[in-house]
């Protein structure tokens, strides 16, 4: 994500700025641990006196960021999350480009019981805002469909201790797990169900998972994986705005890979540059604001979100992906 970031700025940069004034990223690591995210946004904030807060990771860390960028009146701009609690009761401060969880495991959801008449769904997820979050949405796409879990399992934020979820999970032989989780925590508990006979099941990820390390941890494992995604492929240079963003990734930061992590990020960091450089030629914390509820059609290369003073989520789209023969292919 930071990377993605980074690189959309170089870019802007390189061409001028934004209002003759340079973008510059500060980061601060939280481990994907909330309380390290509320001391660094407070850091962020009231040492480092930045603009707006961009490309927060996780759900549980981005709540504790939101009340912080809320009381400073700072733009929470492109979390890297999908949960509802970020879109619903609307919040002005924060500018969400991607598509939902809710919307991301209604996609999945479809394609197992509508596409393929599955009716044994279980959910593996992480224990927190996060996997919580992600069960709701599966518990709501499957209700609409008359159709509950067949099984939970649950693990704790980093962690890998998911022995106790695969084996609860495989007493109910389900068809289908849509899975909520970290790449690390996912692929070792596709490990164990494998061991526990599930070979035949169908494993489904959303797109906080990582896709590109999903399939690195899990080797030949991965084949027949499901990861909804809610930008479109990085890997596939078909839109002029991933065009741009393979260009930019060899050009300052040549040892990255594309994967589509960094492509929400690149994303994020040209609709950052983007409503700045609409908000005025003296741009302030409210004109960056304002302008983005004034953004009901902002075209990044192809893909195109939009804003208004009701919706604080620019994207609805979803796209699906599958590893086949060792590679990660779209699904029409």
């Amino acid at each position: 994500m930071q990377s993605g970031l980074q690189v959309a700025f170089d870019e802007v940069n390189a061409a001028g700025g934004v209002q003759g004034r340079q973008i510059r990223l500060t980061s601060r690591d939280d481990g994907y641990e909330p309380a390290r995210a509320a001391e660094n946004t407070k850091a962020l904030v009231e040492q480092d006196g930045v603009f707006a807060i961009v490309g927060t990771v996780g759900t549980p860390t981005t709540a504790q960021v939101v009340p912080i960028c809320d009381a400073a009146g700072v733009p929470l701009v492109g979390p890297f999350t999908g949960a509802a609690t970020f879109r619903v009761p609307y919040n002005p401060r924060i500018v969400n480009l991607r598509a939902s969880y809710g919307q991301e495991i209604e996609r999945i959801v479809a394609l197992l019981v509508d596409g393929r008449d599955l009716k044994k769904v279980a959910c593996f997820f992480q224990n927190d805002l996060y996997g919580q979050a992600g069960l709701k949405a599966l518990q709501t796409a499957l209700k609409k469909r008359d159709l509950e879990p067949v099984a939970l399992g649950s693990y704790e934020r980093n962690t890998t201790n998911v022995a106790a979820a695969a084996a609860a999970i495989a007493k109910s032989a389900p068809e289908a797990v849509v899975m909520v989780g970290a790449y690390s925590a996912c692929a070792e508990y596709i490990k164990q169900s494998h061991k526990l006979g599930l070979s035949d099941t169908l494993y489904c990820n959303i797109s906080f998972v990582g896709t590109k390390a999903l399939v690195r941890a899990l080797g030949p494992e991965a084949e027949g994986i499901f990861i909804s995604q809610v930008v479109p492929s990085a890997l596939s240079a078909q839109l002029p705005v991933v065009d741009a963003y393979h260009s930019a990734l060899k050009k300052y930061a040549p040892d990255s890979e594309p994967d589509w992590i960094s492509l929400e990020g690149y994303l994020v960091g040209r609709l950052f540059a983007s409503v700045a450089k609409a908000s005025g030629p003296e741009p302030t914390r409210e004109s960056f604001l304002a302008a983005v509820r004034a953004s009901s059609s902002i075209d990044l290369g192809g893909f195109t979100v939009g804003f208004s003073g009701t919706s604080n989520q620019g994207s609805n789209q979803v796209f699906l992906t599958q590893v086949k023969g060792g590679a990660i292919v779209s699904v029409k």
